[in-house]
């Protein structure tokens, strides 16, 4: 599954919502009551799941492009993205 954002800053923004939004509905139980745990699910919507969802998106957001995941005889490994295949150039020319 694919959890990463167009951009760092986009994600980190999300994050910044998410983990706000837990912390200050949390701090704000003494003040305004219980009522305002009601703002914590929300911060789910803002990672896509959870806090650990919202991590591993952060680290695939980052290494887009970087690293490439290469799989060949039941292993799989992960590499830097290397030029195209001859294969691989003469389907792009088709």
């Amino acid at each position: 599954m694919n959890y990463a954002s167009r951009s760092v800053p986009r994600h980190l923004a999300r994050g910044a919502i998410g983990f706000g939004l837990i912390v200050g509905s949390i701090a704000l139980v003494p003040v305004a009551g219980p009522v305002t745990l009601l703002a914590a699910p929300l911060a789910l919507v803002a990672f896509r799941g959870c806090p650990t969802c919202w991590m591993v998106g952060l680290a695939q957001t980052i290494s887009r492009g970087r690293l490439e995941r290469r799989c060949a005889d039941g292993v799989c490994t992960l590499a830097r993205p290397g030029p195209p295949d001859s294969e691989d150039r003469g389907a792009m020319d088709r």
